[in-house]
């Protein structure tokens, strides 16, 4: 005989795996090797049940707990209450629906999964966008939205019947929303409950309809709806507004509507969670010897003193600048300034001189060398000039006349 092939490695599952992760596997395995999938496909059935068998394994703690300890071995023999016959030792008998129900849904029919439509149901939710500036987002606004939305017609207050007249009891599902079917499979009678196909699962039947609503009970209008957006709220969040959704059915209440914020982009502070992050453009002169500045910060300007030597990627922290939090706006990140040291572009004559001097007191160039983008020379380039002029006059005067440059 054959060995059994390891549970998880059947579900294709790891060992961590959650009753969740094990459900969800199973329903995938089990739809795919179903007989009713692959009728005459003898491989499929096999496979079947053998998902079949490890789910009832894994999906019960005890057992599995059993299994993770001591392997097959835990159920052989009746250890575990598995003796001969059925899926490999498993008799399920009972009823197949029941058994099958929470897992598969549409599959068997609906099972006990299948909602009781007849019953009081909240409506569904409605979702919408908005598009808010990044300031909005950070202190806070409120917009006003035009929406289609459904409210209970005035003409049937609601019941989808012609005024006079009302819905009356399915005679089909006797006002339940089920019906059940019973039909033979390889696995004995199997019990399948499904909607109604005449009422849809709402237990009644409406015979004159509403002019005005088509039998719906309800009628689209335009509305105008204000949405609070709380200060600090991201991109992408949404905000609940109560039952402004779908309407109930069979009384039940009104669903909500959910609107997406859409934040746009600032041109120079950007988001991380709560904080704020901008750089700032410093000169060469307040960096080194330290100046009072004023930052942009999402308040507005903030005045901050340039400690001296400030080299550009210096990060510094304005505490509570940034951002409020959703849950309470007088709790704020912080906001981080980067600062960066701006070189100009273009300097006037005195400006550059100014520099010049800096150059030669920092050591930076030698004092006799001649500027080679306009050519003036520095005092001590004067005085070696001056010098030259004297020696060439005693040349001169030797002679009593200029020498011509043959002679020289």
């Amino acid at each position: 005989m054959a060995s059994k092939r390891d549970y998880y490695e059947v579900l294709g599952v790891d060992k961590s795996a959650s009753d969740a992760d094990i459900k969800k596997a199973y329903r995938k395995v089990a739809k795919k090797y179903h007989p009713d999938m692959n009728p005459g496909d003898k491989e499929a059935e096999e496979k079947f049940k053998e998902a079949t068998e490890a789910y009832e394994v894994l999906s019960d703690s005890e057992r599995r707990a059993k299994y993770d300890q001591f392997g097959h071995a835990a159920f052989e023999q009746g250890g575990g209450g598995y003796g001969g016959g059925g899926f490999g030792g498993f008799d399920f008998g009972g009823d197949m629906g029941d058994m099958f129900g929470d897992i598969f849904g549409d599959l068997f029919g609906g099972g006990r999964s299948q909602s009781r439509r007849n019953g009081p149901m909240k409506g569904a939710n409605l979702k919408t966008s908005v598009r808010i500036t990044f300031e909005e987002a950070v202190f806070g606004t409120e917009k006003e939205l035009d929406l289609n939305l459904k409210e209970a017609c005035e003409h049937c207050h609601g019941t989808g019947a012609k005024p006079g007249t009302s819905p009356v009891t399915c005679p089909k599902c006797g006002g339940k929303g089920q019906v059940v079917y019973t039909q033979q499979s390889m696995f004995g009678m199997v019990r399948n409950v499904q909607e109604c196909p005449d009422c849809h699962g709402t237990g009644k039947i409406i015979k004159e309809k509403c002019s005005d609503c088509g039998g719906s009970g309800y009628v689209k209008k335009r509305k105008k709806i204000r949405v609070t957006i709380p200060a600090g709220i991201d991109n992408g969040q949404s905000v609940r507004i109560r039952e402004k959704g779908e309407p109930g059915v069979n009384g039940g209440p009104q669903g909500d509507l959910l609107v997406s914020v859409i934040v746009s982009r600032h041109p120079k502070f950007q988001r991380r969670e709560y904080d704020l992050i901008s750089t700032e453009n410093i000169s060469f002169t307040q960096a080194a010897l330290g100046a009072k500045i004023k930052i942009d910060t999402i308040d507005g300007p903030y005045e901050y003193q340039i400690k001296p030597g400030t080299q550009t990627d210096t990060r510094v922290r304005l505490a509570k600048k940034g951002v409020p939090t959703i849950r309470n706006k007088n709790v704020r990140g912080d906001h981080y300034v980067t600062f960066v040291v701006k070189v100009p572009e273009r300097m006037t004559e005195a400006q550059k001189k100014a520099l010049r001097a800096f150059q030669e007191a920092m050591g930076e160039v030698e004092p006799e060398k001649t500027s080679k983008e306009d050519g003036t020379k520095t005092a001590a380039s004067e005085k070696t000039a001056e010098k030259e002029t004297k020696t060439t006059g005693k040349e001169e005067n030797s002679s009593g006349k200029k020498k011509r440059f043959w002679e020289k």
